[in-house]
């Protein structure tokens, strides 16, 4: 009997954007990504890269408003896309955690895949735009991703005065914690759970 590929494929269509993703949990940290917007861009590849995702993304969007459409309904399906690779969630890890620098900056993720989103943030970007990237679209990606992907997110900045760095050093963190967080444990028997369940569907553990 073949192994389920643990993958998630998401299309949205809607007046502000038009996107198709395509996000592989047990990759090689390949991408493919095409926002419109270069440092999301940039972003996005990293976390495909630093969590040993395969990411393909193409996304259409109203750019001539601003970004927020565009990086919210990004979020919103990579988030749809790994709740279906994760699918009940029997045999993960379940919990994963991540200290990355990025020169004078430090951020902390940890995550629960727990079926129970909730994104606490404690951060700050001295610089309110990144090339064609507002800085504070960083918070609502995190979370379109959390409540979409059914998980619990916690970040913490503990130092750092460039938003570039502040902001790659987030993805790079969350994408660590993911991998742990996804990883399949053959020592694990059914969910990690003392409910035996993570009822993934509902919102609840």
């Amino acid at each position: 009997m073949n192994e389920r590929i643990r993958q998630g494929r998401v299309n949205r269509n809607t007046k502000e954007t038009d996107i198709e993703i395509c996000w592989v949990l047990d990759g090689d940290g390949n991408s493919d990504v095409n926002s419109g917007i270069g440092f999301f861009d940039h972003m996005i590849t990293a976390l495909a890269k630093h969590g040993q995702f395969d990411i393909t993304l193409a996304c259409q969007g109203d750019l001539d408003v601003d970004g927020h459409h565009t990086v919210e309904d990004v979020g919103i399906c990579l988030g749809q896309a790994f709740a279906q690779g994760i699918g009940s969630g029997q045999g993960i890890s379940r919990f994963g955690s991540a200290f990355v620098p990025m020169e004078e900056a430090l951020v902390h993720a940890a995550v629960d895949i727990s079926g129970r989103p909730y994104l606490q943030a404690d951060m700050n970007f001295p610089q309110t735009q990144v090339g064609q990237f507002d800085s504070y679209l960083t918070l609502d990606f995190f979370r379109a991703l959390t409540v979409n992907a059914g998980i619990t997110l916690h970040l913490r900045q503990i130092c750092g005065d460039n938003s570039h760095h502040i902001i790659e050093a987030a993805f790079r963190a969350v994408a660590q914690a993911l991998r742990q967080a996804s990883t399949e444990n053959k020592t694990i028997k059914g969910a990690l759970s003392t409910k035996g369940s993570l009822d993934l569907g509902r919102n609840e553990s």
